[in-house]
């Protein structure tokens, strides 16, 4: 858009810079939330792995019912913690995708706004060809019509003297 508007198109140049706000605020938007998704994978992983560590070393040697128990609760504590991570993991993932959505139907409407305007130029283009080549045909019929007039008084002045 960096280009001339023509006078014709001005209403439709101010439409597509509109659409390339928009699509440039949902593809922020994307980036974030796929930033938000990939933290959350990243500490769901973390806690499964937490968890599976912590599960060994309870089936482990327990020397008394105290170590045991306070071992028991924090595993109960990462468990949870594991499960309130996957709700918001999941609700990262639906946000994701709905900013996904959003900007393909964004970077759409921008992409049809551009192309329409690339079609009226290039329309313009070929309709200032046209003109240019009619003027040109209007120039050389003009020069060939004065050659023939030419050759033909030049025909009637060479034929009348012989005469």
């Amino acid at each position: 858009m960096s280009r001339r508007t023509h006078p014709a198109d001005r209403g439709l140049a101010a439409v597509a810079r509109v659409r390339e706000v928009r699509e440039h605020d949902s593809r922020l938007g994307l980036v974030e939330a796929l930033q938000d998704l990939r933290a959350r994978e990243a500490r769901v992983a973390e806690l499964e792995t937490a968890l599976r560590e912590h599960g060994s070393f309870v089936a482990g040697d327990l020397r008394d019912m105290a170590t045991f128990v306070a071992l028991r609760e924090s595993l109960t504590a990462v468990r949870e913690s594991l499960v309130a991570e996957r709700a918001r993991l999941s609700v990262a993932q639906t946000v994701a995708m709905d900013a996904d959505a959003r900007w393909q139907a964004d970077r759409s409407r921008l992409g049809a706004v551009e192309g329409l305007l690339e079609r009226r130029a290039a329309e313009r283009r070929v309709e200032r060809r046209r003109a240019e080549d009619r003027d040109l045909d209007e120039v050389a019929s003009q020069g060939w019509l004065r050659r023939a007039q030419a050759q033909q008084a030049h025909g009637h002045a060479t034929h009348g003297g012989a005469a």
